[in-house]
């Protein structure tokens, strides 16, 4: 019988994807922290989705799961970057490199990773696999998910209050369930804090094209698209074209961005738009990544679902720049009412 677990974490996304290529002739990006390693250390394998470590969001949230599990637990980290164009054999390929190189857990960082993961999980079943933002039924898979909506909500009541004629708009990477759960609890959060107001959802692309997750030139024309409607806070669930449209934002005096997944205010890459976030919805992947790397470890590895929830501190909104110190009693107030059950906050539009 699979083990469910669901975990306590610590801070901070979305959304997710993975590509990029070993075996199959096409480039790929890896890195190593040791070009070897004695027997009985822990070695983690990463996979990452498009953008990878330096992505300003997803990516690094994972990435700093892996960092700590250098620095506290002595690992040694293999991480792949993912590349656009990909095709079903080359995740594939990728999970069963690292896996084959002794690497345990091995981590895919990104729903498009679950096919793979379900197919290469059971070949390996001395290895533990973690899945970021899917669920696979594999014994040895941890499935590592978030309650996104219930952190888009708070970030949806704290648009509805700042925002000065209730215009707000939010833009999703790709049109797929993960990233309708970001718009859908961010949605509710506006109207129902703020009935009059309204919402513009738009999605960067659809299907299997999932370039809207790293194109930071979409995101900056579907937020600027935005402002010139009159729409002043633009909450973006896109992954790295995220930055695109943080930067729009921040061009135009009187809006507000909302960041996604990472702090991104404390991001050196964005710190000079930190003025224009208001705050940044936050899923703690690292965490995930980190709690599977200790119970391999231990001996006694996590699989099942993990699920990190906003009762646990799962998801969160940040609160760099105290720009939400005047509504912080009603986005407390809003937490409450969710964890106790009496807003039901929905997972689809």
């Amino acid at each position: 019988m699979r083990r469910v677990s669901k975990i306590t974490a610590a801070c901070i996304t979305t959304a997710a994807l993975a590509f990029t290529a070993t075996a199959c002739g096409e480039s790929s990006t890896e890195s190593s922290s040791s070009s070897s390693s004695s027997d009985g250390k822990l070695k983690i394998g990463a996979a990452y989705d498009v953008g990878g470590r330096g992505d300003n969001s997803f990516n690094d949230s994972a990435a700093r799961g892996l960092d700590k599990a250098k620095a506290d637990l002595g690992a040694e980290v293999k991480e792949l970057t993912a590349k656009h164009g990909e095709t079903p054999a080359d995740r594939e390929s990728r999970l069963a490199s690292l896996a084959e190189g002794g690497y345990n857990p091995v981590v895919a960082v990104g729903f498009a990773y679950k096919d793979a993961v379900d197919k290469i999980a059971p070949k390996f079943p001395k290895t533990t696999f973690g899945l970021v933002d899917s669920v696979s039924e594999q014994k040895n898979v941890d499935s590592i998910v978030f309650t996104e909506e219930q952190g888009s909500y708070l970030a949806g009541v704290a648009a509805a209050l700042k925002s000065k004629d209730g215009k707000i708009g939010f833009i999703g990477g790709v049109d797929l369930p993960l990233i309708k759960k970001f718009a859908a609890g961010f949605q509710q959060g506006v109207t129902e804090t703020n009935p009059k107001a309204s919402v513009q959802i738009q999605y960067l692309t659809t299907g299997t094209d999932l370039s809207g997750f790293g194109s930071p030139d979409k995101g900056k024309q579907a937020a600027q698209g935005m402002l010139d409607k009159g729409i002043d806070i633009v909450y973006a669930a896109a992954g790295g074209s995220g930055a695109g449209a943080i930067e729009a934002v921040a061009a135009k005096k009187g809006t507000w961005a909302i960041g996604v997944d990472s702090d991104q205010a404390k991001d050196p890459a964005l710190s000079k738009y930190a003025g224009s976030i208001l705050t940044s919805v936050v899923k703690n992947v690292d965490t995930g990544v980190f709690e599977l790397a200790k119970s391999v470890k231990d001996g006694k590895p996590k699989t099942g679902v993990s699920t990190y929830s906003l009762a646990q501190d799962g998801v969160s909104l940040t609160t760099t720049g105290d720009h939400l110190k005047d509504i912080q009693a009603k986005l407390d107030e809003a937490k409450k009412k969710i964890v106790d059950g009496q807003i039901k906050v929905k997972s689809t539009t």
